[in-house]
């Protein structure tokens, strides 16, 4: 099989398109610096298209190891034929391969292996092609009996030559594919409750009695049927359809229905698909509806956590962080417009102690001395009743002074107060005061804070953890490189754990680039960049483009244009008599430039167009604008909310099924997919991510099993 012409086919792409993906990826080129600077050789491809291409190209990999592998293991038993080698090396899939490979795999313990040690192949071979009606079965049976070999009737012959045929029948690679795919097509996934939870309620009651076609089975239904599984409460099972199997089988073994072996041989081919082909295909079956589900829900996951990776920035703001708390308190810490940790303070205003007089007395000393413009409030427990009091102590301070009050969601934020990156930031801090950190800094710049956090901890997923681990976490980590380096990032202000996820960097490259910045000061240019150990030539072509250094001498070094091709730029402005801060932003002069007179080798058109539209606004980041929602200060628990209300509030999560809203009464609100908007939604993505700011219709609430219906159709 030729990869690259199955990838071009398969995916829809040009032969060059492939071999140069594949080529450069060889090369080093990282997914982000081929995407965004070498179109002319990929024909524009983007990140996805490229990345979709690398993980098929690993699968055929995969699929031509083991497809070398199988054909060794058969031409050294003797068996390969030269019809048997084309359909091997014809195999697209691996569950193909593994059907053609199944016949030969050696030290199989099976019923029919252990006949044919008998030496009761011979028998099966006599049935299968007996033509006669009248003939003694039995008598010819006898001749095969073997009390050594444990075979010490003429029944027991029978019945060891019919597991012979029916392992045959079974291991037909034709009859397995063409039962998998109608099982695939017409079978039904079903699930019954266990007896001992029979009328109880649970989380899993609309799966109680339930069936739905495999084919169609949404991830999130599956995951959940498969949950109940998991947790002893549901029996699932898988519907076969065998309308029409059971003829054919009987029909390829039986080629003389008159015969006297007929009925011996039906009850083979009745075996065949009762004990080995619909066991084999439900597996089959099952596999793949969990394989379908993973990838489901691992791309939901991924969606969301860009989704939150790339909220709008509040931007360089003095904030106060607030870790909200009851008997532990509310930890408050102070982050400057860089996101440096100032001043902490431990607060009291709930109950027990509830001493409310001194905990205004210390936020708004804190407030006054460091005039933040934000205060970020952690949405956990007590996170209303914290917002409650801090709008209240605001109310002291005079409106135009007055900092917003924007609730954050702190998921994982205690999971990054205990990490090694925490800790080495803030070895003398409290974990809740580094929590407390997290919250402010989220709000200032959520992709340079979530990046410290593991990503299945910031809780978007949809049944995380009963998807593929390795898998899920390859995809998150995919996402991160892919928002990080959408973004750019400021060299100067930059983590090392931000810096890590930067195109050709790793944490060692990163460590060193934070080590050089805090011995030498702030990089003042990307050549600078090459002084750092370990970043050679490759690492520094794959990094800079997505590296910024604001106040630069060589105002590109703040741009997305890379180094690679100042001059290029530096010649469009000679050509138009200005020096390049001169061209930058300016609309007129870019404007008059014809591409085509600056097309080389090596830069084409895209790449023209690429840099120009960088240069009219350069730096830009992609991110929306800024935006919060007001919570409604009188709505604070679930028994506060009534059918009809208008409130606003804030996405958690995105599901194939709706959205899930905090409007602040503790508990999530769900937005089913069909109350997202007046028109159909086959994609709640496409109306909503997490992060985002709406306002909801509150249309059920069910305070005792804390279930909220929200509606987005206002």
């Amino acid at each position: 099989m030729n990869i690259t012409t199955q990838l071009s086919a398969e995916l829809s792409l040009q032969e060059f398109q492939v071999k140069n993906v594949l080529a450069l990826f060889d090369e080093g080129a990282t997914v982000p610096f081929i995407a965004r600077y070498r179109k002319e050789r990929t024909g524009s491809l983007d990140e996805v298209q490229i990345r979709e291409l690398l993980h098929r190209y690993e699968y055929y990999k995969e699929l031509d190891e083991r497809r070398q592998a199988i054909l060794d293991s058969i031409r050294e038993q003797g068996a390969l034929t030269p019809e048997l080698e084309g359909k091997i090396k014809g195999a697209l899939t691996k569950a193909a391969l593994e059907d053609l490979y199944l016949p030969y795999k050696p030290e199989r313990s099976t019923r029919a292996a252990k006949a044919k040690e008998a030496g009761l192949e011979p028998l099966a071979n006599w049935l299968l092609a007996l033509t006669e009606e009248r003939c003694d079965v039995l008598a010819k049976a006898a001749g095969f009996v073997n009390a050594e070999k444990g075979v010490d009737t003429p029944e027991k012959a029978l019945c060891g030559a019919k597991d012979i045929l029916a392992e045959r029948l079974s291991d037909d690679a034709d009859i397995r594919r063409r039962l998998r795919e109608s099982a695939a097509e017409k079978g039904f996934i079903v699930s019954a409750v266990k007896k001992e939870f029979a009328g109880q309620k649970s989380k899993f009651e609309m799966y109680y009695d339930y069936r739905e076609k495999a084919s169609a089975i949404p991830s999130h239904r599956f995951l959940a049927m498969q949950r109940g599984e998991h947790e002893k409460v549901l029996r699932l099972s898988l519907e076969l359809p065998t309308e029409g199997v059971t003829e054919r089988l009987c029909s390829a073994l039986v080629k003389h229905p008159r015969s006297a072996a007929a009925p011996y041989l039906r009850e083979a081919a009745l075996d065949a698909l009762d004990r080995l082909l619909l066991p084999a295909v439900k597996t089959a079956l099952r596999t793949e509806m969990r394989e379908r589900a993973d990838a489901e829900a691992i791309k939901v996951f991924g969606e969301n956590l860009a989704a939150l990776l790339l909220a709008a920035p509040a931007g360089r703001k003095t904030v106060i962080g607030l870790d909200p708390g009851f008997r532990s308190g509310c930890k408050l810490a102070v982050v400057d417009d860089t996101g440096k940790f100032i001043e902490t303070a431990t607060i009291y205003p709930h109950e027990p102690q509830r001493d409310r007089e001194r905990a205004r007395t210390v936020f708004l000393s804190l407030a006054q001395r460091h005039k933040p413009r934000l205060i970020a409030i952690g949405n956990g427990t007590a996170g209303r009743e914290s917002d409650e009091f801090v709008r209240a102590a605001l109310k002291d301070i005079p409106a135009e002074e007055r900092p917003l009050c924007v609730t954050v969601s702190e998921a994982g934020a205690s999971v990054y107060s205990a990490s090694d990156a925490a800790i080495k930031e803030f070895p003398d801090l409290d974990v809740t005061v580094r929590g407390a950190v997290s919250i402010a800094r989220r709000l200032q710049d959520p992709l340079s804070e979530l990046v410290k956090i593991d990503p299945k901890s910031i809780g978007v997923g949809q049944y995380q953890h009963d998807v593929n681990q390795t898998r899920l976490k390859e995809s998150l980590d995919e996402v991160v490189e892919s928002c990080v380096n959408r973004v750019g990032v400021d060299v100067n202000l930059a983590s090392e754990e931000l810096l890590k996820h930067v195109s050709g960097l790793n944490r060692l490259t990163a460590a060193n680039i934070v080590d050089y910045r805090n011995r030498n000061g702030a990089f003042s240019s990307r050549a600078d960049l090459k002084k750092v150990t370990g970043l050679g030539d490759k690492k520094f072509q794959m990094a800079a483009g997505f590296l910024r250094i604001p106040g630069a001498q060589n105002p590109l070094d703040n741009s997305a244009v890379h180094p690679e091709s100042y001059n290029i730029v530096k010649t469009m402005a000679g050509r138009l008599n200005v020096d390049i801060g001169g061209l930058i932003g300016n609309t007129a002069l870019l404007k008059s430039i014809n591409k085509e007179d600056f097309v080389t080798k090596d830069a084409g058109l895209p790449t023209i167009t690429d840099i120009l539209e960088e240069l009219e606004k350069p730096g830009r980041d992609p991110r929306e604008e800024f935006k919060y929602a007001k919570f409604d200060e009188s709505i604070t628990e679930i028994e506060h909310l009534r059918e009809g209300m208008i409130l606003e509030g804030v996405v958690t999560n995105v599901a194939n099924f709706g959205a899930f809203v905090d409007i602040g009464v503790h508990h999530d609100g769900l937005v089913h997919i069909s109350e997202l908007s007046n028109t159909y939604v086959s994609d709640p993505k496409k109306i909503v991510k997490a992060g985002q700011a709406v306002r909801v219709k509150v249309l059920k609430v069910d305070a005792e099993a804390k279930r909220v219906s929200l509606s987005m159709k206002l």
